[in-house]
């Protein structure tokens, strides 16, 4: 069974708290040997970085997350370049923009966002994006800076917004909404771009796919989106897994 890397998975989440550790041995013994663990409020980095510390195969991102605008401060942005400088994570993240929720200040959306682009060039860290009805936004953010790396997670766009982001450096995350058949346009891109830009994620507890809707996801269940990924590029699952595997590494260190 080849290793795979689940390249977003909110490990720290609540929802884990009760089984965590036998979660982590489900992911293991499904061949998940590695997860970047991304923040998404200042709250979240403390437990973020004494998880990872503790358990081998686990990245940490620090970032401040769109839909938590409620919970940023200003001050936030001072620390998380602290942060950056002082522990060197596998990226920043996770940030953008969500114009999908209502109540969502665009502007002080665009304020946290444009820092943290700021704060990746500054750091050569890559970048662990949220783009909901934001894609083309953040395409032309991406572009104004210059420079950036990264990978739009969960993605849900056009291919030609695709192929712009693989101009730009940047990789897809592709989990459990490509299980679902209805997923036409998805299902179309991820069978027919470019290998090096493929990563795959769960967004665990969430986005659980077609075969379990309804429960909370959790890392295990990355093995199901490499079989579907697999099937749909034509490719045996120990390629794409190898292919994947690579490019995270590549991206995240």
């Amino acid at each position: 069974m080849s290793p795979i890397y689940d390249s977003h998975c909110h490990l720290d989440a609540a929802e884990f708290d009760p089984d965590r550790d036998e979660v982590l041995v489900r992911a293991r013994a499904a061949g998940v040997a590695r997860q970047l663990v991304p923040a998404v409020d200042r709250a979240s980095w403390d437990r973020i970085r004494a998880l990872c510390s503790s358990e081998p195969g686990l990245r940490p991102a620090y970032g401040l997350h769109p839909m938590f605008l409620d919970r940023h401060q200003p001050g936030h942005l001072d620390e998380l370049a602290d942060w950056l400088e002082r522990e060197r994570p596998a990226a920043v993240g996770e940030c953008g923009l969500d114009f999908h929720v209502e109540g969502l200040d665009p502007e002080a959306q665009r304020r946290f966002f444009q820092r943290q682009l700021e704060l990746a060039r500054e750091f050569d860290l890559p970048l662990v994006l949220h783009a909901r009805r934001a894609v083309e936004e953040v395409i032309v953010s991406l572009r104004r800076i210059g420079g950036l790396r990264g990978v739009v997670h969960s993605w849900s766009g056009s291919e030609e917004q695709a192929r712009q982001l693989f101009e730009l450096g940047f990789c897809l995350g592709i989990g459990g909404p490509v299980t679902y058949e209805r997923a036409r346009r998805l299902r179309r891109t991820v069978a027919n771009m470019p290998p090096d830009f493929l990563l795959l994620e769960t967004d665990a507890p969430d986005q659980p796919g077609a075969d379990s809707r309804g429960e909370r996801n959790e890392p295990a269940r990355l093995r199901r989106v490499l079989e579907v990924v697999a099937e749909l590029r034509g490719q045996p699952e120990a390629a794409i897994a190898e292919a994947t595997t690579a490019n995270a590494l590549r991206l995240f260190g």
